[in-house]
């Protein structure tokens, strides 16, 4: 979120000055008119908080260059001036774009976070430090805010959601919710262990899907341009003199004469296929669809199913701390869960059954119809013997140990299949050259011998 500052007059002709925070602009002026119309202020002036390069000097000492988050440049010149300095020059960023910063960053501030609060270092000086030593621009910058926002005596919870686009969603209610628990350094390294895992997951996901997807879509397209192109030209011999065509090669030369002749339709009906689908798994329902079906594929379903709730039970571990409050655990371990489907199901059958009707955690959980029956059995003990915090992380680490294995068996499974896909094709593309290449074509005024 960005930060602005609007200036105006109220009904008693004073000057009166505010703040607030808005994803962009047009929620400011959304903002702004209702400051308008709530406190009856006519706003004069709104400004966004934006980044100015400074050159100032102390003294006779060697000029220095930096930059500083200010809502104008008379503020940043007041600011140097504040501590000694001689104002040389101040000018707005002309780039000033901020870009998500790595997870791996993200995770290394949590961590380093972590690791420090356990050595019961403050967390105003874990802070200061960090932000001098990240070399993320933008990571160093919400750093910095964060900080700032903190020992003006904002709510941390507050300030930490402000900068989730930064930092992601989940980690910015972990770090708020931290901020006002009495064990900062467990859930810091509770939120960092559900990130590394997360982003463990879908490095070794890419690895297992996007090389055998840029195999079957080199070798789609070289059978496109040899069924479309080179094919056709051997076959035109052929067809010149009306020679009898083998089965396969009349096929493969039906199937040319298609796509030549349909090559634009099929290449328009593709992409407005593509366009279709990419906007129906953006929308909240074709998203739950996708989901529902994309955790029943064969092979690779499964996978995806138990890592959603690995993921669920862990953030349900992190944030459960009594039966009062699980409700809210709940909620944000399904929305952490990554996969629609199972978050829709939790927040619109498990959680209503158990605010309106007093059914117990393990039974809505049941009734979704989305947890394996591993999972109930094991958060049920846990429900029996008071232990359900420690058997949802039981559960976490039974499934992270379970789809590391099943993802290893599933890359060498896809690389087989890709190998036999190739040796398939290779073999058709074999037959169809080698039908063609014993046709005898009877040319006019030769005699057939034989």
């Amino acid at each position: 979120m960005a930060d602005y500052r609007y200036k105006g007059i109220n009904i008693r002709n004073k000057v009166v000055q505010g703040y607030f925070s808005a994803r962009n602009s047009r929620e400011a002026r959304k903002a702004v008119k209702e400051i308008t119309a709530k406190f009856a202020i006519r706003v004069t002036n709104l400004e966004k908080k934006r980044t100015f390069l400074y050159k100032a000097q102390k003294g006779l000492e060697k000029p220095v260059k930096g930059e500083q988050k200010a809502f104008s440049k008379e503020d940043v010149e007041k600011a140097l001036r504040k501590i000694g300095y001689s104002v040389i020059k101040v000018e707005k960023k002309l780039f000033d774009f901020e870009f998500k910063p790595p997870c791996k960053d993200v995770v290394m501030f949590i961590r380093i976070c972590a690791d420090l609060l356990r050595e019961k270092l403050p967390f105003d000086e874990i802070l200061s430090l960090l932000s001098n030593d990240i070399e993320n621009n933008t990571l160093k910058n919400t750093i910095k805010d964060i900080h700032q926002e903190l020992k003006e005596g904002k709510d941390g919870k507050e300030v930490f959601e402000k900068h989730s686009s930064v930092l992601g969603k989940f980690p910015s209610y972990m770090l708020g919710i931290a901020s006002t628990s009495g064990d900062m350094a467990s859930i810091y390294e509770s939120t960092a262990k559900f990130l590394e895992r997360d982003e463990e997951f879908k490095k070794s996901l890419r690895q297992a899907l996007i090389m055998p997807v840029v195999v079957l879509i080199a070798l789609f397209g070289a059978v496109i341009f040899y069924v479309g192109y080179i094919f056709p030209k051997t076959a035109e011999l052929f067809t010149k003199y009306d020679i009898p065509l083998p089965p396969m090669t009349k096929m493969t030369l039906m199937i040319s004469d298609f796509l030549q002749s349909n090559i634009l339709f099929i290449a328009g009906f593709t992409i407005v296929l593509v366009l279709v689908f990419l906007q129906l798994i953006k929308s909240e329902r074709g998203r739950i669809i996708f989901d529902k079906y994309l955790i029943k594929l064969p092979v690779i379903g499964g996978l995806f199913h138990k890592t959603s709730i690995e993921i669920f039970s862990r953030v349900f571990h992190c944030l459960y701390s009594g039966s009062g409050e699980n409700i809210t655990a709940i909620r944000i371990a399904a929305e952490a869960c990554r996969n629609k489907y199972i978050e829709n199901q939790i927040k619109t059958i498990a959680i209503p059954l158990m605010l309106k009707e007093g059914t117990g955690l393990v039974e809505a959980f049941e009734k979704t119809g989305v947890f394996p029956k591993n999972a109930l059995s094991r958060l049920n003990s846990g429900a029996e013997t008071g232990t359900l915090k420690m058997a949802s992380l039981q559960v976490a680490n039974y499934y992270e140990k379970e789809t590391t294995y099943k993802l290893k068996n599933i890359i060498d499974f896809i690389n087989i299949s890709i190998s036999l896909f190739i040796m398939v094709i290779m073999i058709v593309l074999t037959l169809v050259s080698s039908e063609t290449a014993v046709i005898r074509p009877k040319m006019p005024g030769m005699q057939n011998i034989g």
